[in-house]
């Protein structure tokens, strides 16, 4: 499981960097009205992929932690009052699970959107949405109770 968790804390440095090539590809998109280009589809679909690797290594955690840590046979009333707990039992989980909703809405309307300027501002809004939920949501080795090490 400590492989898992550790791939699952790097692979996050590259979920973001593809989150923010998306967004920055969209922004300037938007900005300078240019079509949406190969360059632009690559960077949201590999947004989407990481994020999917990285629910699924996630999902796996999770499911360690709930069985393995004493978690489901706490109850939720006192998962909920332990401020680690309900981070990593909660929080954590329901957030990304929230930004990876809005990669894959970022991709399917970027998809069936008709103008360039209408795929470049779907990915802007949803990638965006998604990367700053991401960015709340990850444990910050400075986040008190919660953070991890960067690596």
């Amino acid at each position: 499981m400590d492989s898992i968790l550790s791939i699952h804390s790097i692979l996050r440095y590259l979920v973001l960097l593809f989150g923010v090539w998306a967004v920055f590809n969209a922004l300037t998109g938007v900005m300078s009205k240019r079509t949406y280009n190969g360059n632009d589809n690559k960077s949201n679909l590999f947004f989407m992929i990481l994020t999917d690797l990285q629910l699924l290594l996630g999902l796996v955690l999770l499911y360690n932690w709930v069985t393995n840590s004493g978690v489901s046979d706490l109850g939720m009333g006192a998962v909920m009052k332990d401020k680690a707990m309900r981070f990593w039992t909660v929080e954590h989980p329901l957030m990304m699970f929230l930004a990876w909703v809005f990669v894959h809405i970022s991709r399917s309307a970027s998809k069936k959107a008709t103008s360039d300027l209408a795929k470049h501002k779907k990915v802007l809004i949803f990638s965006g949405l998604a990367l700053l939920i991401m960015l709340a949501s990850i444990p910050w080795p400075f986040r008190e109770v919660i953070g991890r090490p960067l690596f």
